[in-house]
């Protein structure tokens, strides 16, 4: 069989099987798996329902059903970014409506039923049990939003079945989070912190005896003073496990008869930052064992943990991302996992022998695997003699090739957070690119998690000057290694990421062009304006508000504007509360009056981060538009028009 020559073709117009509709189509995500009695369930968002987040259900026998109506939307907007947003016990669900975060019930064949009333946010509930197995109440992370201007956070329980607002159990802190209820039902382990902490800065491991009707009074165990501690998990013996990272990196830890052990200490990271509630990075086997994730120089791996002896095996399987591990059985551990070559998929792994099964995939991959091109994970120098982390991908598309002597365009990304972390799963939108002739690299800048402790701490009082130098090395190195043209790199992020597309735009010269999605321009309006969960996180990040006013200014774009040059596409969410449109809206009119090319695009509807299709499609056609234009290439692809101001007489 002869196999046709590739064409040559600019990099940059190649045609693609990742077109936007496709991707768009594709775009599912898995949340907060569970297994209550052998049953897994899990939230998807769902592209034909505007993207909204269903509750499904895979019974053991392998049967698959959606849980609630098509008009539900089961997320959370406790600390805006959500997570955990509901529980099962027995055959009855429990789950946050996203429209008025109010608690829901539904049982097979019935309406949703409301529980809560409404100005309450609830998430990361669990279930108390009496005897004979009757599930009591549910012990819940409520957030008071009935005073906008003072949000309280508490764990509260919810009386079943009446429902109500939910008697407060504890609300000595700011936060709160992981409540977890002792397998006698007679204590409740969680962690809780103070502002001007952030979850992965300082945290306390608090346990309290659940015997009468008031307020708790717990005891810290673990925890505090600059220890980051999560994810509580009781065992059946009564012995309590967390992760913390106290050694530098988050790893796994037992409290037993009053003392806390490390369990396989590792220069590992087994965990992430708490940004949604309900990370679950092992689960218990209930035989004195764990299966755990950890992480290694930005690849994910899994061991099996002897909890009594502290022993390790690792179990080798081809995925290099794992998250939410559940028990299944004392053998099975279900879990998402994303591989470098195809969509992520839930798995049911049999700890034992290794041997896995696929039990859903999100979407149908859009490439032949010879045609995806894989992460390669890259080190390199930085300011000031740092190094930094990054994952690089060529451009791939068997159909074609570059023409000679040319070199392909580069986009670099930017993770959000600050303190996210860029993965080398598969990622249909890094294959919208690829595909299509253009070279991208996923960074991890300094304060990154995934690291350990001390890189994430790079960016304390750095933010906007650590970062930026980051995203322009990585762009430097592979311009200077020969691998991309210098004259036609670009930079695209979103949210804290956004961010430092503006600052890198407006700070050097490594970049010819930007796509800003949602990012901040203005940090000290940021601080003002922003939801309790992230108002003081500029505190470690830049300083404290009025006395660090001037180093304010000098990060915020828009106040580095006489360095601004190249073209910037901004994209922004009209309804989004943790950056609100205002921050687009001013620096698309300082760009506008200094001549310097811009489009923006605000979509109504959309809050942090899009999630209806149709807009999802108009954001990567206007972007590819937008590089075409600016680096002078015509896209395969049919294109709506975009108009970028000023472009004519910037050329």
């Amino acid at each position: 069989m002869t196999v046709a020559a590739p064409t040559i073709q600019p990099y940059g117009a190649w045609r693609s099987a990742v077109s936007a509709e496709a991707l768009a189509k594709s775009h599912a995500t898995f949340n907060s798996l569970r297994a209550v009695d052998g049953h897994l369930y899990w939230t998807e968002n769902v592209p034909a329902a505007e993207g909204a987040h269903w509750l499904f259900r895979l019974s053991a026998g392998g049967d698959l059903s959606a849980l609630v109506p098509a008009t539900a939307n089961v997320r959370s907007r406790v600390h805006e970014y959500g997570g955990a947003p509901f529980a099962v016990v027995g055959d009855t669900a429990y789950y946050s409506q996203f429209s008025d975060q109010r608690l829901y019930r539904i049982r097979p064949g019935e309406s949703p039923e409301p529980l809560t009333p409404e100005g309450y946010r609830y998430a990361d509930c669990t279930p108390l049990f009496a005897g004979e197995g009757s599930v009591v109440a549910l012990i819940c992370v409520r957030e008071d939003h009935t005073d906008p201007r003072q949000v309280r956070n508490a764990l509260v329980r919810v009386p079943l079945p009446q429902g109500g607002a939910g008697d407060i159990l504890y609300s000595e802190c700011d936060f709160v989070a992981y409540p977890r209820v002792s397998p006698d039902g007679r204590r409740l382990a969680f962690i809780a912190w103070h502002h001007p902490n952030m979850p992965w800065d300082s945290t306390a491991l608090k346990v309290a005896d659940l015997g009468g009707p008031g307020p708790l009074a717990p005891a810290t165990i673990a925890g505090g003073g600059g220890e980051s501690v999560m994810e509580p998990q009781w065992d059946s013996d009564g012995a309590l496990y967390f992760i913390s990272d106290r050694s530098g990196f988050w790893n796994l830890y037992g409290w037993r008869n009053g003392a806390v052990q490390a369990l396989w200490p590792r220069a590992a990271e087994f965990a992430s930052p708490l940004w949604q509630l309900g990370q679950a990075n092992y689960a218990l086997l209930g035989d004195g064992r764990a299966l755990a994730r950890y992480g290694e120089g930005g690849l994910d791996h899994l061991a099996l943990i002897d909890l009594r002896l502290g022993g390790g095996r690792i179990i080798n399987l081809p995925y290099v991302e794992y998250s939410q591990l559940t028990r299944v059985d004392s053998r099975h551990v279900a879990l998402v996992a994303g591989s470098a070559s195809a969509p992520q998929s839930i798995l049911r792994i049999n700890v034992n022998t290794g041997q896995r099964q696929t039990l859903h995939q999100a979407g149908a991959a859009l490439l032949e695997p010879a045609a995806v091109s894989v992460a390669e994970p890259i080190e390199f120098p930085s300011a000031n003699g740092r190094r930094a982390h990054a994952f690089y991908y060529a451009p791939s598309n068997p159909a074609f090739q570059g023409p000679p002597q040319e070199l392909p365009p580069l986009l670099t990304l930017v993770h959000g957070g600050p303190t996210g972390q860029a993965s080398a799963a598969y990622s249909a939108l890094v294959q919208y690119w690829t595909s299509r002739g253009f070279a991208v690299v996923d960074v991890n800048y300094g304060g990154s998690s995934g690291f350990g402790r001390a890189y994430r701490r790079t960016l304390e009082g750095n933010w906007g000057i650590v970062d930026a130098e980051d995203v322009i090395a990585a762009a430097d190195y592979l311009s200077r290694t020969g691998r991309v043209d210098p004259l036609r790199t670009a930079i695209r992020g979103a949210s804290a990421g956004g961010y430092t597309v503006l600052l890198a735009l407006g700070t050097s010269e490594v970049f010819h062009a930007g796509a800003d999605y949602f990012g901040v321009s203005d940090m000290a309006a940021l601080a003002r304006d922003t939801h309790k969960f992230e108002s003081r996180y500029l505190d470690s990040l830049i300083g404290a508000l009025p006395e660090a006013q001037a180093i304010y200014d000098s990060r915020s774009p828009l106040h580095c504007l006489d360095g601004f040059k190249a073209p910037l596409l901004v994209l922004q969410g009209a309804d989004d509360r943790v950056v609100p449109p205002s921050q687009s809206e001013l620096i698309v009119q300082a760009l506008r009056s200094r001549r310097v090319p811009v489009a923006y695009l605000l979509f109504e509807g959309e809050g942090h981060g899009f999630r209806k299709p149709a807009n999802i499609i108009r954001c990567l056609q206007s972007e590819l538009s937008f590089y075409g234009q600016v680096f002078g290439f015509a896209p395969a692809d049919r294109l709506p028009p975009l108009v970028i101001e000023n472009l004519s007489s910037a050329q």
